[in-house]
């Protein structure tokens, strides 16, 4: 393996309060060295060790590579007919989810893997160079253990959303479909996937579904995540905590209980303000979750239905503007918050021993990100040491 030094970075996000100044561990003037795949030191730029290459950010900021952690990726066909109606203040009954639902179970293998990589790139020229990515869009035994083996061709982070809504086979018995998810779904799709996910929510499952769910995927060794308390107050927050799920999704309606509970677990609230974005919905409220002590990450939600972006970044400058972050907590929240939502050590962060996963900016500091909205800022992109944009 070689070495690499980067230097001349105006500014080094990274992430470890040891390094350097606050929670970002900023340091200014800095350099950055990796050691193949991983970081092997980062400090001033006066006192950067040499190194077998070396590479000039010409007084640019340098953050870990975001961590996206929660995305619907494994999808087919869009819905734009159901966005336009909504923004133009019409009511729309295309089916929502089922519409992408038979859109998926229509589409092949090459198809939907394609999708996949395509949306990927996307993310990865934004500096996203951690994603998890779920099922939840075929329903049925066969559709989704497929595009659970489709996203592991693409990732480690890979969730089972068998229990996304009720199957429109199952209408009529949804007992039915939870025992289906709890047992011969779970039985195909354990095997290619990391985590189990449901959606605790009216109009989906409830609290007793979802524990059902939950609790039987821990049994065949995934680890939950919940999308918990998005469209109303419910019991998916609290049942996330008590089962100690890594991820507490969307977290946009809570109780004073609720936020008591995270704050007194280990379920990190992940946020997703793109969704908020595209249904002119509330915001979350992070400034109460972080006063509270409450760990958040940030993550896209990309999926063609509600949030249908890919940019991290874009979800940085929502999160400032209108969900009372600071620019250096929603970025801590999309790097080593994502991390700790995925239960992650090796990536979210730039120090010594981490994954070699990082963004330069075509800005001297972090804070444009929010500054700067919209404006395509991410310049390199580097995953597992090598330069891949």
């Amino acid at each position: 393996m070689t070495t690499t030094l980067i230097t001349n970075i105006a500014t080094l996000v990274t992430n470890d309060p040891a390094l350097g100044e606050g929670p970002l561990g900023l340091l200014q003037d800095a350099a950055l060295v990796l050691d193949g795949e991983t970081v092997a030191w980062a400090g001033p730029a006066t006192a950067a060790p040499a190194a077998d290459h070396a590479v000039d950010a010409a007084g640019r900021a340098v953050i870990p590579g975001f961590v996206d952690s929660h995305s619907h990726l494994v999808f087919a066909g869009d819905r734009t007919a159901e966005f336009n109606a909504r923004m133009s203040g019409q009511p729309y009954k295309a089916g929502g989810i089922r519409t992408t639902v038979a859109a998926t179970r229509a589409a092949s293998d090459a198809e939907l893997s394609a999708n996949v990589a395509r949306y990927l790139r996307e993310a990865l020229a934004q500096g996203t160079t951690t994603f998890e990515t779920k099922s939840g869009y075929g329903l049925t035994v066969e559709d989704e253990a497929r595009a659970l083996r489709i996203a592991a061709e693409h990732t480690d982070e890979v969730t089972y959303l068998g229990a996304h809504i009720v199957s429109p086979d199952y209408a009529d018995d949804p007992a039915a479909y939870v025992d289906l998810v709890t047992g011969e779904m779970l039985d195909a799709c354990a095997p290619h996937a990391r985590w189990v996910d449901v959606f605790c929510e009216k109009g989906a499952f409830d609290g007793d579904q979802a524990r059902a769910i939950l609790t039987a995927g821990k049994a065949k060794g995934l680890h939950p995540r919940v999308h918990a308390n998005q469209l109303s107050y419910g019991p998916g927050v609290q049942l996330a905590v008590e089962l100690d799920a890594a991820s507490a999704d969307h977290c946009t309606h809570l109780t004073d209980a609720d936020v008591d509970a995270l704050a007194s677990g280990n379920t990190v609230a992940t946020l997703l303000p793109g969704a908020e974005f595209s249904t002119r919905a509330e915001w979350p409220n992070a400034r109460r979750l972080l006063d509270a002590g409450v760990t958040v990450a940030l993550s896209t939600d990309c999926n063609p239905g509600s949030s249908f972006t890919s940019s991290v970044p874009f979800c940085i400058a929502l999160a400032v503007r209108d969900m009372g972050m600071t620019p250096d907590e929603a970025l801590w929240s999309a790097t080593a918050g994502g991390a700790a939502a995925l239960r992650r050590t090796d990536v979210g962060r730039l120090a010594p021993g981490a994954r070699a996963d990082l963004t330069v900016l075509d800005a001297p500091s972090h804070v444009h990100l929010a500054y700067r909205p919209g404006v395509p800022l991410v310049t390199e992109v580097w995953r597992k040491g090598v330069r891949v944009i």
